[in-house]
């Protein structure tokens, strides 16, 4: 008997670890050596190669990370034949790609990139030349995000990642300490997404956001995160002369047409609106007035539940 709790209490410790979020520094630790293996096995600059898996899998603790040691979510597209997982991303339920382990993750990354046709100008870049490398990524359609160049920059350069690609390991003591006092207020929150400027950077929903100051204004605030000057305005469902209250949470990016997986209904509290309801689970305000039936404007009521992520019922 002694033995068995013993072993139980063995397997809930490594369940609490495994559980935990991977660091920044640590992340970058583990797996710069992968990085450095496989520039000099393609050309593909390490630093290129780090920030890229920092970016995708959220420092190796997204969902795809943690379930399918998929750190760069690759999508399975037409000729992948290995295992998959289900992942809602633009839409519900899209087919990744599913690995052994990180490293075969890594060397999945390199082919991706050496047999795809749109990648193939790349590689006529010095694999020093990360700025090339990240700016080209972008136009090649590598990711959608309009700042997706500018962001892998920022990271290379903050974590001296450059130091990869000539083959040696970046010492994170002095930067991340450095880093860690910036983004302090951000890490006591799950799902942490490294600050591009003042204001740290979250996440919930997999959609980034950050949350206003006093004195904060939209015009400030885009400036700041370099966005267009009707992006923010319209990622928060905010009309034309209304400025962020402090606490306000600020969506950077498009929300979800639905709620994460764990939220799938809202009990609604005393004075709670629509709006309220849609900055709380990162969901579009109209997709939220279409999943519950109701008349754009409309308000509901307290006790009243609200569907997040499926279409209501049209008996309830």
């Amino acid at each position: 008997m002694y033995r068995i709790i013993i072993l139980l209490l063995l397997f809930v410790l490594s369940l609490m670890a495994s559980a935990q979020d991977i660091s920044r520094s640590d992340y970058i630790e583990q797996y710069s050596d992968v990085a450095i293996s496989e520039m000099r096995r393609t050309g593909i600059p390490a630093s290129i190669t780090m920030a890229q898996a920092i970016l995708e899998s959220s420092n190796g603790n997204s969902r795809l990370a943690r379930r399918a040691n998929n750190h760069f979510g690759i999508k399975c597209h037409g000729n992948w034949s290995g295992q998959t997982i289900k992942h809602d991303d633009d839409a519900r339920n899209e087919c990744f790609r599913k690995y052994r382990n990180a490293d075969e993750s890594f060397k999945d990354h390199s082919a991706f990139l050496v047999n795809g046709a749109r990648y193939q100008f790349l590689f006529d870049y010095k694999p020093t030349d990360y700025k090339r490398w990240a700016r080209g990524l972008k136009k090649a359609g590598y990711a959608t995000n309009p700042h997706y160049a500018k962001k892998l920059i920022e990271l290379i350069e903050r974590y001296d990642l450059h130091k990869l690609d000539k083959g040696v390991k970046v010492q994170l003591a002095d930067k991340e300490s450095a880093a860690t006092q910036e983004a302090q207020e951000a890490q006591e929150t799950q799902g942490f997404v490294p600050s591009i400027g003042k204001h740290p950077v979250k996440e919930r929903n997999r959609v980034e956001f950050t949350v206003a100051r006093p004195g904060d204004t939209y015009a400030a605030l885009t400036e700041e995160f370099d966005k267009m000057r009707w992006e923010l305005q319209k990622y928060n469902d905010v009309p034309d002369g209304i400025e962020p209250e402090p606490g306000q949470i600020i969506y950077l990016q498009p929300k979800r047409n639905r709620a994460a997986r764990d939220h799938k209904h809202h009990i609604v509290e005393q004075g709670e609106t629509m709006w309220y309801i849609s900055q709380k689970y990162a969901v579009k305000l109209r997709k939220l007035y279409k999943k519950n039936r109701m008349e754009p404007g409309a308000e509901p009521q307290k006790g009243d539940k609200i569907w997040l992520r499926r279409k209501k019922p049209r008996n309830r």
